[in-house]
């Protein structure tokens, strides 16, 4: 066998040790190699998904992350791109059986954002908002502020709280990571998680200021006047400014 052939042999075992061992390797020697690899990608995913991992028993927790290493084509070796590949995979490769709960993907998300809101980049200084400022710049969210909907309450998921249907409402949040630096969720109205969608998106293509907003708010409620949006407006972009959930699209 050439060393190609060792090589992707010795690779295929480290991922799944119900294959054929590579020929000339001391049993322990590639036992220590296939734990080194495995508990290292085991640690990953239990450092950003450990509501979920509470769910479960040890046995059937280590075979999930044992399908993600032996199934899933993961490109990086980065902790919280780690992350995103097992979300991608419970997403997309991984069937769901009865020792899930239903909840599994709508908690893996917003575990994941939390991840992602923790180790955003910082604003500059010059971004942050305050009071009536929120009136004369262009907006656009903090790069930690992620706006989610789910049919799941997850906020409140535990080992002793564990839901087996949708809430009867759909629930918005916004994560972020707030001014003490620590990770936060808001829950919105689902005006608010509109607005927060919105300046998401369009401030990613063009200028966003509340002028803008009021209108496009005008084209989807007509039945309110202009001065009424505007007048809940303020207040709302002025409590996410003090979140630190948006900030000026520009730095001085």
């Amino acid at each position: 066998m050439g060393f190609i052939e060792v090589q992707q042999q010795f690779m295929d075992y480290i991922r799944d040790p119900s294959l054929p061992m590579p020929e000339g390797i001391e049993p322990r020697r590639m036992k220590v190699y296939r734990d080194l690899f495995f508990n290292n990608i085991s640690g990953f995913v239990a450092s950003a998904f450990p509501v979920l991992k509470s769910l479960y028993h040890d046995d059937k927790w280590q075979a999930l992350v044992q399908q993600f290493f032996a199934t899933h084509d993961c490109k990086t070796p980065i902790f919280v791109e780690i992350a995103g590949e097992f979300l991608a995979f419970l997403q997309h490769e991984y069937q769901l059986t009865e020792d899930d709960p239903v909840f599994m993907l709508q908690l893996a998300h917003y575990e994941w954002l939390e991840l992602c809101a923790a180790v955003a980049p910082d604003i500059a200084p010059s971004q942050q908002l305050i009071g009536d400022d929120v009136q004369q710049h262009d907006l656009c969210l903090a790069p930690s502020a992620k706006v989610a909907q789910y049919a799941f309450d997850v906020q409140h998921i535990s080992v002793d709280y564990q839901p087996i249907e949708p809430t009867e409402q759909a629930n918005f949040f916004c994560v972020y990571r707030d001014v003490h630096d620590e990770v936060a969720f808001l829950q919105l109205t689902p005006l608010s998680a509109q607005v927060l969608a919105y300046i998401e998106q369009t401030s990613q293509v063009q200028r966003v200021n509340i002028d803008i907003i009021v209108e496009w708010l005008a084209e989807h409620y007509p039945q309110m006047s202009a001065e009424s949006l505007l007048s809940g407006c303020i207040p709302l972009l002025q409590q996410l400014a003090q979140k630190g959930i948006i900030v000026t699209a520009t730095t001085a």
